[in-house]
């Protein structure tokens, strides 16, 4: 079966599906390669208000598929972390629904994601120390800023598996589900999103990421928009506020 990344636009939702059954959905170079540019197109998408990174069937990601990283060990990590940093840097709310296996290369995209929902049973797992990689240092900040040193010192330095109960514990997803109701949790979900302000939410992204630079951009945003306005107004009149403001266009 081909492998690619695969997407659909629903209810202002975008939904990248990781396909590649045959290796629990392990990513190929051809795959690390497609995604900057797919999420470039669904960021400058008006009609896209989050995004939401699965997998085919019961697995999310199980890596890395190796077998197509024919060159240097160096040149395999740098897809990767490109792609991981394409997904964090998605200008729009991001959120990985997660089922199975949450693995090496799968473990780097969903810590990329703003939010990360859990099915029952689901894995987790950096195992950089299973193969002699020293793993990326932004993936690293990116690691110990969800879950502390201590806990990502245990992931990384073990490789060990842990499960999503002990990963909610430890802050590396939001929300564990029953089986059976993670699509239903993330339909319901994203649905919130999508009515809330993107100026709020952009802003927010970038305060709560780090960025340090921008603060005077977000408070002329805010003086030069109708969100706040429109928010008080549709509060008081007992309405869904209909916001304007947008990250593209």
């Amino acid at each position: 079966m081909e492998q690619q990344l695969q997407h659909t636009v629903t209810d202002s939702v975008a939904t990248v599906v990781i396909a590649h059954p045959a290796k629990r959905n392990a990513m190929t170079a051809a795959m690390w390669r497609a995604l900057p540019p797919l999420l470039d197109a669904l960021a400058a998408d008006r009609g896209v208000r989050a995004l939401v990174l699965t997998g085919q069937g019961g697995t999310f990601c199980a890596g890395a598929d190796i077998s197509t990283l024919q060159g240097s060990p160096e040149e395999a990590q740098g897809l990767a972390v490109a792609a991981e940093e394409a997904l964090a840097a998605f200008p729009k709310p991001t959120l990985a629904a997660i089922r199975g296996h949450c693995v090496g290369g799968g473990s780097q995209l969903a810590a990329a994601c703003d939010l990360r929902f859990a099915e029952e049973g689901a894995l987790f797992g950096v195992t950089p120390a299973k193969l002699g990689i020293v793993y990326p240092a932004s993936s690293t900040r990116r690691l110990v800023a969800l879950v502390g040193p201590a806990a990502a010192k245990y992931l990384l330095f073990s490789g060990e598996l842990i499960d999503a109960e002990r990963a909610l514990r430890s802050g590396l997803v939001d929300e564990v589900l029953p089986a059976g109701e993670l699509d239903k949790r993330v339909t319901e979900f994203t649905r919130i999103l999508v009515s809330r302000s993107q100026l709020t939410q952009a802003a927010a992204k970038e305060f709560a990421n780090g960025r340090r630079d921008r603060d005077g951009h977000w408070a002329e945003q805010a003086r030069g928009n109708g969100d706040t306005a429109e928010g008080v107004a549709a509060f008081l009149e007992r309405r869904q506020p209909r916001f304007t403001w947008t990250t593209s266009g």
